[in-house]
This record gives structure tokens, C-alpha cells and sequence, in this order.
């Protein structure tokens, strides 16, 4: 039979368990800290080298923070770009997520320091798991918005991902890639695309041929 004593005890362990959102809201609260810091450079360093170098449950937590931190001044993650681009391949899920959300954002501003890294991140494409390789796609795609003259060197990995991408994927793919292409590049990366639209689901095709301005043609059996 269960007290009362024992019913309250229960209650009280329950409500003192940690939650995930206790702990995202705990890397935010590191993350504010961090940036609160006159000279935040060295923290982060650290946990640059936790996210990639720690135990699974610290590399997780690092990762959580330098993700809050990106979200506010992602301007502050860029030296750590070599960590995620060996991140992007990690078989921790949280360090691939937080590399596949910090790629991007830093070839948006600092595409150089990405283009460094561009040998290890093709190489890394096809082994990649989802959340990966779509972090690598928009990641390319920047570095292709930032100056056409990342195209050559980009067009096969793109070709790879259009042509390999489920409908779902391409349709999102098709419009954050095809804009960031110029001139034989981007007309060969439609041509991609569009030999594509009758082989995947038909919602999918017929919202990628709208995006592109043509008309779906009917499929026979």
C-alpha cells in the first residue's frame, strides 16, 4: 500500500528530474554567459574542442551551446569552422546538427574560411546522413552565392545531391541551389532537376515545376 509520505517523495523526485528542455535552456544560459564575456574567443575555443575531442554527453552539450551562440553572432563560431567541417561526419547526432546549422551561416560571411575546408566537405557528402548532407547543400550553395568562381569546383557534388535527393529533398534543394547558380552550371543543374520530375511523387514534381515556370508533362503507363 502507498502512503502518502511515499506518494509526495515520488512527486518530488519527479519534479526535480531534468527535463531537455532544462537542458537546452541550460546551454543558453552558458551561451549568454559566453557572450556576455568581454573576450568570449576562448570559451567557445573550448568548447570547440569538447564538441569534437569530449565525452559523448559533453561533446552534446558543447555542441547545444556553440548552436545558441551561432544563433546570436554567428560571427563568433567562424574560427571553429575546420571543427565543423570534421563535425558534419560525426556519429554524434547533436555535433552534426550544429555543424550542418554553423556551415552555412559561416560561408555566408566568411566564405574563404569555408572554401579551405571544401577538399574535406565533398569528400564527406556522400557518407553523410541527411541532416549532413543538407547542411553540405546549403553550404554550397552559399559558397556559389558568394562568387561564381566556387561553381566548377561545386558542380559535381551539387549534380550528386539533385540526383540522388527523394522528391521531398529536391523540391527544397532545387530552390536553394538553382539560384545560386550562374549561366552552364545553373543550366545544367536544371536540366538535373527537370529529368527528374516524372520519377518522383507527383506533389513534389508539380511544386518544383511551378517553381521553375514550365508545365509538368502527364505521365503513361
Amino acid at each position: 500500500m502507498t502512503t502518502k509520505k511515499s506518494t509526495k517523495s515520488a512527486t518530488k523526485a519527479d519534479s526535480t528530474r531534468v527535463t531537455p528542455a532544462k537542458k537546452s535552456g541550460g546551454a543558453s544560459a552558458v551561451a549568454g554567459k559566453i557572450l556576455a564575456d568581454e573576450n568570449p574567443q576562448s570559451k567557445i575555443a573550448e568548447h570547440g574542442e569538447t564538441m569534437m575531442d569530449g565525452p559523448r554527453t559533453a561533446a552534446t552539450q558543447s555542441a547545444r551551446v556553440l548552436s545558441e551562440v551561432l544563433a546570436e553572432k554567428p560571427e563568433l563560431v567562424v574560427p571553429l569552422v575546420a571543427k565543423f567541417a570534421k563535425g558534419i561526419s560525426s556519429s554524434n547526432k547533436r555535433v552534426v546538427q550544429t555543424s550542418a546549422e554553423a556551415l552555412p551561416a559561416i560561408a555566408r560571411i566568411a566564405p574563404a574560411r569555408v572554401a579551405r575546408q571544401l577538399e574535406v566537405l565533398k569528400a564527406s557528402f556522400e557518407n553523410a546522413s541527411d541532416v549532413g548532407k543538407d547542411g553540405l547543400v546549403k553550404t554550397f550553395a552559399a559558397l556559389c552565392t558568394a562568387s561564381v568562381a566556387y561553381q566548377k569546383r561545386l558542380e559535381p557534388v551539387l549534380t550528386l545531391a539533385l540526383n540522388g535527393a527523394d522528391g521531398k529533398t529536391l523540391l527544397a534543394w532545387t530552390q536553394i541551389v538553382l539560384p545560386a547558380l550562374k549561366g552552364e552550371p545553373h543550366a545544367r543543374a536544371r536540366a538535373v532537376v527537370e529529368g527528374r520530375l516524372n520519377l518522383i511523387p507527383r506533389s513534389y514534381g508539380q511544386q518544383i515545376a511551378d517553381f521553375l515556370g514550365i508545365k509538368l508533362r502527364l505521365r503513361y503507363r
